[in-house]
């Protein structure tokens, strides 16, 4: 029975690596293997102890864990109270603080503790089921789970796919012959090969075709919960500008060329009107982040940071994180900002990783890109605000080269000045429409809540600039350094800090990188345009006699005005509704979308040109309304096929875009009787 049994724990062990995606295969491996030989050489010598076997096999495989990942909680080797607790804590815990981080984890016992105890029950039941009934597909049932809870974390794909489905199914295979009588054993050789064959084409076919990701992950709702009730760092500007002397961090960079000239603390990119607030999507930082999915090349550069102010929760970081060494911070993937889980003392220092875009030449005339954020809401904004927009890029479409004209808009036209801050809306307005003096961070805030009106995503950043000299080597970082910026989302190149409030980085790394290709850019602008002088106008006549004001006509003619808006704008919209849904063919699918994207723009759900379908089932999503958001999507893949199938779309392809339309208006009804009515009388969306 020796084959049998090294075939149960062998599938076990396969079925351990397919945990692969979270740890790598150099860190299951070797605990994996321990624990696999320890409970196969256990079943062997008790096959005579049929009653006690199970326990002794499963003390062997718990006590194989702990010598292997739990060995310095021991004494001489033997568990302590000590190793007990982080066995229960690795059964109940472990798994969950691994969803919680960034793959590949950091292999730390604390967080590979299930995988060898999800190995050792699979060892163990496998090996009673194929010793005692001889049944070798029910004994591979519980190994089986362990691949299913392993795609459950993280999905295999690819070359590491195939070599885990051929493994298994050769060792269930193998074990299939090795276990039949006798009479039957050569016809089982003969069926050896075809499941080998059936899975290698399977496999095969699925490295050639383009498959779907995932479409559940275990990962996707565990986070790390953070309190809410940190201090943020835009609210410790001001009193870090009282202080500009007192140091907070030093910076030790791998090479000279290679020091950025900012280091950001936090992303701020939701903002209410009120308060900016960060992301929320932290997540334990694993072994390394993936490099991010640009358009130009990134480099990977590293810095030795010391830390010199006390209770440090925000930790300095950059744009695109890679490692951190000699710390365990948490991680806003999306954002780049790292934060401790508990407050720092003054003597950490930890080496950070960081991925750099390397842009030469300018960025003049690149794209913007939407896709990356930073088109949040911005609250309510004052009147006059959104025409103060406009009016700062003279009507130039949104690029970078608009959000490069808002920028010198605000460098034009304000003054920065020192004083205590202030974000909120009317804070900014009378920044922006009355005073135009403010602070760094009011420059900052209002060029994001601007850019966001002209639909240029955007986002704040709080940090501190790279000193200009070094002091013993390294670069000591004190409260006077501390910037709030806005950046903009680069197509191909990510995002790019700005300078509106005409304080730029005058230190080491302002002529390096992205700071460089962002001047080259400003020095390429054309002139700002200059608006004509307005001619002289004439004093109107004045009347030879005064005239009694005819009030009996004013008040019929707007009884007759508001009764003509509230009939003919419901009226208008009906009409245009079924003038769209006759038309022929593709034309009606086309009217179905631009009659669902109107009833979505009634609704004051997010709107910017250019939006696709599916970028408006997002923004309905966003709004509460899951309904219209399936409509939406109904209808994008209705005009994907109107579009993209090369055939002429018949009358029931307009029909199906149709019933999506109604789809999204039953979804709409949920918002409430006040606000149909409203969006029923808005004449805004009779203009196209």
């Amino acid at each position: 029975m020796k084959l049998p049994v090294a075939l149960v724990v062998l599938a076990a062990t396969v079925a351990g690596l397919c945990f692969a995606p979270v740890f790598g295969v150099g860190a299951l491996l070797p605990v994996i293997a321990v624990v696999a030989v320890v409970t196969a050489v256990a079943a062997l010598l008790c096959q005579s102890l049929v009653s006690w076997r199970p326990l002794v096999v499963t003390l062997a495989g718990l006590l194989a864990v702990v010598e292997v990942l739990l060995f310095p909680t021991t004494v001489a080797g033997l568990p302590t109270l000590t190793t007990l607790t982080q066995l229960a804590e690795g059964a109940t815990e472990s798994w969950q603080l691994t969803l919680q981080s960034t793959w590949p984890a950091r292999p730390e016992a604390g967080l590979m503790l299930f995988v060898p105890l999800l190995v050792v029950p699979a060892c163990v039941f496998g090996l009673e089921i194929v010793l005692r009934l001889q049944k070798p597909v029910l004994a591979l049932v519980p190994s089986f789970l362990v691949v299913v809870l392993s795609q459950l974390f993280g999905a295999l794909t690819g070359l590491a796919a195939v070599v885990a489905a051929l493994s298994y199914v050769a060792v269930a295979a193998i074990l299939f012959v090795v276990t039949r009588p006798s009479d039957e054993h050569q016809s089982a050789q003969a069926f050896l090969p075809a499941p080998l064959v059936v899975t290698a084409v399977v496999v095969v076919i699925g490295l050639l075709v383009p498959m779907p990701g995932p479409a559940y992950s275990l990962k996707q709702d565990q986070l790390v919960p953070v309190s809410a009730r940190m201090t943020s760092p835009l609210d410790e500007v001001g009193h870090r500008h009282a202080r500009p002397d007192a140091p907070v961090f030093s910076v030790r960079p791998s090479c000279d060329e290679c020091v950025p000239d900012r280091w950001p603390i936090v992303v701020l990119d939701t903002y209410d009107g009120v308060t900016w607030a960060p992301g929320s999507r932290y997540r334990r930082l694993g072994t390394e982040l993936e490099p991010p999915d640009l358009h130009v090349p990134v480099q990977r550069r590293d810095a030795v940071i010391s830390l010199r102010e006390p209770e440090t929760r925000w930790l300095p970081s950059q744009t695109w994180p890679a490692a951190v060494r000699g710390a365990d911070p948490l991680v806003e993937e999306t954002e780049g900002s790292l934060l401790a889980e508990s407050p720092l003392r003054t003597d950490v220092g930890y080496g950070l990783s960081w991925w750099e875009p390397t842009v030469g030449g300018s960025l003049d005339g690149f794209a913007i890109d939407p896709r990356r954020g930073g088109l949040g809401g911005i609250g309510s904004p004052p009147p006059g605000v959104t025409e103060l927009a406009a009016g700062a890029v003279k009507g130039v479409r949104s690029s970078f080269t608009s959000a490069l004209q808002l920028e010198r808009f605000l460098r034009e036209n304000y003054r920065r000045v020192d004083g205590p801050g202030g974000h909120s809306w009317p804070q900014l307005r009378r920044f922006l429409l009355d005073t135009k003096e403010g602070t760094s961070e009011q420059f900052a805030a209002a060029y994001v809540v601007l850019a966001r009106t002209l639909g240029i995503p955007a986002r704040l950043v709080v940090g501190y600039r790279t000193p200009e000299r070094k002091s013993g080597g390294e670069y000591v970082v004190h409260n006077g350094d501390v910037l709030v910026w806005p950046e903009v989302a680069v197509a191909g190149v990510g995002w790019v800090p700005l300078d509106p409030a005409g304080a730029a980085p005058r230190g080491a790394g302002k002529d390096n990188g992205l700071t460089a290709a962002t001047q080259n850019a400003r020095d390429q602008l054309p002139p700002a345009p200059v608006d004509p002088p307005v001619a002289p106008g004439t004093s109107a006549p004045a009347d030879a006699e005064h005239q009694p004001f005819p009030l009996l006509t004013t008040l019929i003619t707007v009884a007759a005005l508001v009764l003509a808006w509230l009939a003919g704008v419901p009226g208008a919209k009906w009409v245009r509704a079924r003038l769209r849904r006759r038309q022929p063919g593709s034309a009606a699918v086309h009217g179905a979308w631009l009659e669902a994207r109107d009833r979505l723009r009634e609704h004051r759900v997010r709107h910017t040109a250019g939006m696709t379908p599916l970028e408006m089932a997002a923004a309905a999503a966003e709004a509460g309304l899951p309904a219209t958001a399936n409509g939406m999507r109904t209808l994008a893949s209705t005009m994907d096929i109107a579009m993209w199938s090369g055939t002429a779309p018949g009358p029931h392809l307009g029909d199906h875009a149709w019933a999506a339309v109604r789809e999204v208006r039953r979804g709409l009804r949920q918002r409430g009787l006040p606000a149909r009515v409203r969006a029923a009388v808005d004449p805004r969306t009779l203009k196209a």
